[in-house]
């Protein structure tokens, strides 16, 4: 399913091709987030303009809205929101990480899974290992992910010992349910990856002990568990280092949740082969749109670990297009861009959009940032294929 075809020789980057049911995908890559089956302002024909490899749904938010047996019904996610490349399902246990680690209210976190209060409607549920693999079936995703207790990083050691405990265990329950939901498949190509998500916060020795266990389970890839930042902002860097080199070179290494442009370039020198975020969607729809200050192939050759700021006067940069200096500003929004609407709509345009408060802004500037983020992807394989990374 995952194949290693190059690794640098300056770095720990390496290319490969991982091969799902819907087609292969060149790694490194990025998936936007379609959280509840879309990509905020964007339809599939964006997407397939953009060359989207592949895109996150929520498992926990289709399961509250529309429900995943209805989307079973139609068909499958992809058929349920006309998207024919590979989609990849989070467990749910990111909501652990916002709605109930950060907020006691939101419900409370059990042996055998964790009571959640809808945000839509206060209706309470439970969620369980075996319950999260289920209705990932159900959406018929390409990719899965184990249900994992996702801590924050800047927790006491002994709660993180416990979240790990209770990560391995809820592993090992979910291989268990989504061996019995393969035997269901018609068809054993349509396989999904399932990935297997290592916790620890930012204590190595428990990053190895969740690490070995999950490997003994046996996944097709592992993910980093919890933010890549700690509670100041720092980029774990070091965690992040460790955490790769734990993972065999024939598994896929997913950096869940690592969106920044300098944070995808730091970890694509680690090791790890893929990314999601809310980051370029995100910054869109508020105004800030990324751009390319320089050639990428140059910079990302000789991209050294540096302070954030001077990466980003280096490497790209980030304008906010609600700035008073746009408003006059008639040049395209980007010249360069292959989407006909970046090159034809002026920046005063744009800033007028977001001005009035037009969602045609929104869209026109996540087209953009999404459009940064595959150039990006494409500028990294390229010049690890060159080995100049």
């Amino acid at each position: 399913m995952f194949k290693a075809l190059k690794t640098s020789k300056i770095s720990k980057a390496r290319i490969g091709k991982i091969t799902t049911s819907r087609g292969e995908i060149k790694t490194p890559f990025f998936m936007p987030d379609a959280t509840r089956a879309a990509v905020k302002y964007l339809d599939s024909s964006d997407l397939k303009k953009l060359n989207i490899p592949a895109a996150v749904v929520n498992t926990f938010h289709l399961y509250l809205q529309p429900g995943s047996k209805l989307i079973k019904k139609a068909g499958g996610i992809n058929s349920f929101m006309n998207f024919d490349r590979p989609l990849l399902s989070d467990s749910g246990g990111f909501q652990v990480f916002s709605l109930v680690h950060n907020n006691k209210s939101m419900g409370k976190i059990r042996d055998d899974g964790v009571e959640f209060k809808s945000p839509l409607d206060g209706s309470k549920h439970l969620f369980t290992p075996a319950k999260s693999i289920q209705i990932q079936f159900e959406l018929g995703t390409d990719m899965i992910v184990v249900f994992d207790d996702c801590p924050p990083n800047d927790f006491d050691e002994k709660t993180i010992i416990a979240s790990v405990d209770r990560t391995i265990r809820w592993a090992r329950e979910c291989k268990m349910v989504y061996e019995k939901e393969l035997k269901k498949l018609k068809k054993l190509e349509t396989r999904p990856l399932l990935f297997g998500v290592i916790q620890g916060g930012a204590f190595k020795d428990l990053r190895k002990k969740c690490a070995e266990a999950l490997m003994k389970i046996g996944f097709d890839g592992y993910g980093f568990g919890a933010r890549p930042v700690d509670e100041k902002g720092k980029f774990l860097d070091e965690i992040l280092k460790y955490t790769a080199d734990l993972i065999p070179k024939d598994k896929i290494r997913f950096g869940l949740g690592i969106g920044t442009p300098e944070d995808i370039i730091r970890c694509v020198r680690m090791g790890w082969d893929m990314f999601d975020c809310v980051i370029p969607t995100r910054e869109g729809r508020h105004g800030r749109l990324f751009f390319q200050k320089s050639n990428f192939q140059f910079l990302i050759s000789n991209f050294q670990a540096k302070p954030k700021s001077k990466i980003q006067k280096n490497f790209y940069e980030a304008v906010n297009i609600t700035n008073a200096k746009f408003s006059n500003d008639f040049s395209s929004i980007n010249a360069s861009s292959k989407i006909e609407e970046l090159r034809s709509c002026s920046k005063a345009y744009l800033h007028h959009l977001f001005k009035a408060k037009e969602p045609l802004g929104q869209r026109l500037a996540t087209l953009n940032n999404l459009e940064f983020y595959m150039e990006l992807m494409d500028r990294v394989r390229g010049d690890i294929q060159r080995g100049v990374f």
